[in-house]
Parts: C-alpha cells; structure tokens; sequence
C-alpha cells in the first residue's frame, strides 16, 4: 500500500493551465491547455465536445491523450457551454460548419499555434471536419469519435428518449453541475435544433469532400446517435488516407467505455499518419 504521492507520476504529469479565449465578436469561451513534460513542439491536439459536454466533461482523457502522444492537448467550452459564456438564441442550422470555420482557427491563432491535430466527440467531430477542411494543410490529422456524417432514424430516436429522461429534474441537476444556470439552454440547443425538420438535410459530406489530411474514424457498434454505416461513409468521404475502427460492445462515448484501447489507437494512427510538425 502506497504511504504518499507517487513522484514519479507527479514528474511525468502534464502541466495544466486554463486559457481565456475569445470566440467571433470577443465573446469569452474558457480554454484549457494540458503541456507535456519537456514542452510539445509538435502540433497541438484540439479537443472538439459533444452536445451536452465541455471541458471539464472530457475529464480525465486530455491528460491521458497528452501522456500517450507527447502533445499538448487543448479543450474548449463553446459559446453557451460550460464555463463559457452564457447564450441566448437557440444556434442556427449551419453552427456545425460556423463552428469549424470561425471559431477553432481563430482560437488558433489567439494561442499561437499554426497547426494542429483535430479531435472531436459527436457534433464535436463534425465540427473538426469542417475545421480540417477549412485549414487544409495547417491540419495534420483528424479524428472523429462517435461522430453522426447525416441525421437518420437512429439520431432522432436516441436524441428524443434522451430529451424525455432530461424531464426529470434530478437529470438536469446533472447538467447543472457543468453547466450551471446554462444547462436548459445546453439541452434545448441540442434537442430543439436537431430533431427540426430545419436540421433533417445536415450532411458532413461536404467537408469531407475537403478533408486531405489523414483521418481516424472511431465508432461504437452499440453506438445510440448513429448507425456503424454512418462511421463507414465519414471514412470512404475524405479525400486522404483513413482508417476505420468499430468497437464491438460500445456505445457513445468509446473514450471513456475503452479508453486504454482508444487511447493506443489514438496514438498509434498518429505516429503511423507521420504527423510530427
């Protein structure tokens, strides 16, 4: 039984330090960056969230993928989210692609990192293929995980029984807890916009059709928001080298479910993909 902290691990810990950020218009969106031990001089990986999440959602897992590539990590709350600033109007129908296209290289840019490697969770993963296609070979690669390529059956089903367990307070409590007095704002932007019949053409093929950079798909088979084939067309869309891998037995969130497997994959692809800048 260990007496005291383990100083070895406390030695190859990544610095953590949080970063004010501006998104488009100055709004104040709140940053984290994670630095390996010995400072990263390759390209960052950006973190892109879900829906519901933020940086302190990730949890564990930037410090972990910072560990296991030897790269620094940065996460973002999006506007509305976290500890973010707060938001009024629901988003609009292209605030995937505004997403990709405004903000990231923006806060790029306010952090003095001319490349990078894009990493996104659900619409997070949209939202880094848009990013990828818009910085064309300032992005050395891109990774989606769980991400949704069109809005089928399967989206809406998963989206309204999750909006329906969200009537119970003590499941909006749980959003309070990141969210704070954001948090029904952060569940209606994600119900209200995408079971709109606005949102029913949401393709991500069209950035895809711009994506040259390599490209890692990973995708639950379980997965409730979207079907393996969906996973399956973000792969055969780009116009680089991709890899796909369906992980038998997960469900949304293969970061957390199998994060040591996700983890490797993450690092492997990386080092494979030959993306040192």
């Amino acid at each position: 039984m260990k007496t005291g902290p383990d100083r070895g691990s406390e030695a190859s810990a990544p610095a953590v330090r949080d970063l004010p950020l501006a998104g488009p218009g100055g709004v104040a969106l709140h940053g984290r960056l994670w630095q390996p031990q010995g400072g990263g001089a390759r390209a960052p990986i950006v973190l892109l969230h879900d829906s519901l999440g933020c940086v302190a959602l990730w949890r564990d897992f930037p410090a972990q993928l910072c560990a296991a590539t030897g790269r620094e990590v940065l996460a973002y709350d999006r506007w509305g989210f976290g500890r973010s600033a707060a938001r009024t109007g629901l988003p609009g129908t292209g605030f995937v692609r505004e997403e990709g296209e405004q903000v990231v290289p923006r806060l790029l840019a306010q952090c003095g990192r001319e490349r990078a490697v894009l990493l996104g969770h659900s619409v997070g993963g949209g939202m880094a293929a848009f990013a990828a296609a818009h910085l064309g070979s300032a992005c050395e690669a891109l990774v989606t995980v769980s991400a949704q390529c069109y809005v089928e059956e399967r989206t809406l089903e998963g989206i309204r029984a999750a909006g329906a367990a969200f009537a119970d307070e003590a499941e909006l409590d749980r959003l309070r807890k990141y969210h704070g007095d954001k948090a029904r704002w952060v569940l209606d932007a994600w119900t209200r916009t995408w079971l709109s019949p606005a949102f029913a053409d949401y393709s991500l093929e069209p950035a895809l059709a711009r994506v040259h950079c390599p490209t890692l798909v990973i995708h639950g088979a379980e997965e409730e928001y979207g079907s393996p084939q969906q996973a399956g067309r973000i792969a055969a869309s780009v116009r680089g080298p991709a890899e796909l891998a369906v992980l038998p037995g997960c469900h949304h969130l293969p970061h957390r479910e199998r994060a040591a497997e996700v983890l490797e994959r993450i690092a492997a692809f990386l080092a494979r993909s030959g993306s040192q800048a």
